[in-house]
């Protein structure tokens, strides 16, 4: 079978990463008799660069035009100055909406190899936890209405920024807002598809809000249990961000799915990647209608680590190997990936964040090559 790839490597480690995933990618594609072609687009910084914008129509229109993309990563500090419009992070966001992945969906896996490397007691993550989490990701309120002005006397301007902050009269001075909304449509749609994904699970769901103080989650927690009614097999429970903070360093494996807000989803991903030990064994999906995704890891651009060949491309090889299963429908190909992880981790071969005394130290390309030659050798 032949698949079109969009490649968006990226900024920072991001080319290190992805060089990596498709040395495995090749050597699956080998064994299993597919021809994975590869379309080299650019998003984020290294667009800013060459096309002075994140996110070139052509890089929209030819991930439009593929089976799936797989992304790097992107930032660097010397953009932190360009406007917010002008971000690469706000190319990846933009992408995200224009291809209308909906949902992110991040395993979280506390590997056995590494339970060393989790600041957990070894006791707390001893049944090895799997956590799936499921965010929303085209919504909230990194999409909604948001703005910076500047309050003085009785303008137009102030009534309306008034208006907003739901108050008689502010402060005169800078003012700033990021508005968090939902529609139910948009809860609906991805509250469906983490009941699908749980009941194919540990048929555990627990529905993450603040409903005790924002209205927006008010209508989360109410969408999610009307979406329940159809899933009588799964158990619901509904708890609040603050409480899911503490109970995943108290008791991680009393959890199987996670379904949240686009911010909330972001602030648990990051916890949930020191659980595992290290960010950099974390993958993660983007998907839209049809099972359409984006790929990508977890973990940022790490400009400081850039070429230096010492970046974990875990996450990412673990990104493709979701792509693979969820857009591809290649199972076999997947577990293929994932047990020759495994089997990499069995040989103490160790990437710097998830060093420990008498590993073997291996750079990022190498941990590629060991990996694709761990899948040839099955």
């Amino acid at each position: 079978m032949n698949y079109k790839i969009a490649v968006i490597k990226g900024d920072g480690i991001g080319p290190e990463i992805v060089d990596a995933t498709l040395n495995v990618l090749e050597t699956l594609g080998r064994k299993f008799g597919h021809q994975f072609k590869y379309n080299y687009l650019l998003a984020g910084g290294a667009a800013l660069d060459s096309e002075s914008t994140p996110l070139p129509k052509k890089t929209i229109k030819a991930c439009k035009n593929s089976d799936a993309v797989l992304l790097g990563a992107v930032g660097d500090p010397k953009w932190d100055n360009q406007p917010v419009e002008n971000r690469p992070e706000k190319g990846i966001l933009d992408l995200r909406e224009e291809l209308g992945l909906f949902v992110n969906i991040m395993p979280v896996v506390v590997w056995k190899q590494l339970s060393g490397s989790s600041p957990l007691r070894t006791d707390i993550i001893s049944d090895n936890p799997d956590i799936l989490i499921v965010r929303e990701s085209c919504g909230g309120m990194y999409f909604g209405p948001k703005g910076t002005d500047v309050v003085k006397g009785k303008s137009k301007t102030t009534k309306l920024l008034n208006q907003l902050s739901g108050q008689k009269s502010l402060p005169e001075g800078r003012f700033a807002y990021d508005i968090e909304q939902y529609s139910e449509v948009e809860i609906r749609k991805v509250a469906t598809l983490a009941f699908e994904m749980a009941k194919t699970r540990q048929k555990l769901l627990t529905s993450v809000d603040m409903s005790n103080i924002l209205e927006s989650s008010r209508l989360w927690r109410a969408v999610v249990s009307e979406v329940h009614v159809k899933y009588p097999e799964v158990r619901l429970d509904h708890m609040y961000m603050d409480n899911v903070i503490r109970q995943l360093i108290k008791n991680p494996g009393q959890f199987d799915v996670l379904l949240t807000s686009n911010m909330f989803g972001d602030i648990l991903s990051s916890e949930a990647g020191q659980i595992a030990g290290s960010i950099g064994m974390l993958p993660s999906a983007g998907l839209g209608e049809d099972n359409f995704g984006l790929y990508e890891p977890v973990h940022g651009s790490v400009p400081k680590y850039a070429g230096e060949n010492l970046a974990n491309p875990i996450a990412t090889i673990l990104s493709a190997s979701m792509m693979l299963r969820y857009t591809l429908g290649l199972d076999n190909e997947a577990d293929s990936i994932e047990r020759a992880v495994g089997k990499f981790l069995d040989l103490g071969c160790r990437t710097p964040d998830i060093m420990y005394e008498g590993a073997k130290s291996i750079g990022t390309a190498e941990t590629g090559k060991q990996i694709a030659t761990l899948i040839s050798e099955e």
